[in-house]
């Protein structure tokens, strides 16, 4: 089995989608920062993965690009270099557009699409240094559009287009990008508490074991925008 050697940066890493990921990659052989908005949870949820040596959590809320900057300097103190960067962390806030408060707008539009751009632009110098990879989590509500969806539609229909375009950017950059849309996920989205009825979801670590075999593709292949869903409706 090939292990990869890789130094990856996770955003919204302490449970569901990121959580997944962080142990999938830890499995196959990376070191992993995950980061989250309190300290506590993030030092919890990377000691339930492995030792320091593999996995380390992080404070940084991604709406503020000086907490990306600072979470960025910490890995590279603490492993020596950063390869691959997960924009993850998100929020949905479901309401009519005529309904849907101001302060909920902004929060999911602070998180789910400034926040990408901030994560990245934190890695960015280092994913050049190192011939690195950007992947964003987004979402099936990134290309369909649904009643009550406004504001979260709008902040991953940005993520999709921010990520395609990132991609165009850097990919002479030798920096791949790619962006990932999965369907219904088991997890803690939207104050969802996971339970034995989601057995029939894409569960976090199928999306983490997707990861892996993305980072295991040649160089020479980049699968630029990836759709997942559940094999069956229910």
């Amino acid at each position: 089995m090939t292990t990869l050697n890789k130094v990856v940066y996770i955003t919204g890493g302490t449970k569901g989608i990121g959580y997944g990921v962080a142990k999938a990659l830890v499995d196959a052989g990376c070191r992993v920062a995950i980061s989250g908005r309190n300290l506590d949870d993030a030092e919890k949820a990377a000691r339930s993965i492995g030792a320091t040596h593999q996995i380390i959590g992080l404070r940084s809320d991604v709406r503020e690009a000086c907490d990306e900057i600072e979470a960025v300097n910490l890995i590279i103190q603490h492993f020596g270099q950063l390869d691959v960067v997960i924009a993850n962390a998100g929020l949905g806030k479901f309401a009519s557009v005529d309904e849907l408060s101001v302060d909920d707008w902004k929060a999911m539009i602070d998180t789910n699409l400034t926040g990408v751009f901030y994560t990245l632009k934190a890695g960015v110098s280092e994913l050049k240094r190192n011939k690195g990879y950007f992947m964003s989590i987004a979402s099936l509500a990134g290309i369909n559009f649904f009643a009550g969806g406004s504001g979260y539609n709008a902040s991953k229909f940005g993520v999709v287009g921010f990520t395609q375009a990132a991609m165009l950017d850097l990919r002479d950059k030798d920096v791949k990008v790619t962006v990932i849309l999965p369907g219904s996920v088991t997890s803690h989205f939207n104050g969802h508490v996971p339970n034995a009825e989601d057995s029939w979801k894409i569960q976090p670590e199928d999306v983490g074991q997707l990861v892996v075999d993305l980072l295991k593709m040649n160089r020479n292949v980049l699968p630029s925008k990836i759709e997942i869903r559940p094999t069956r409706t229910k």
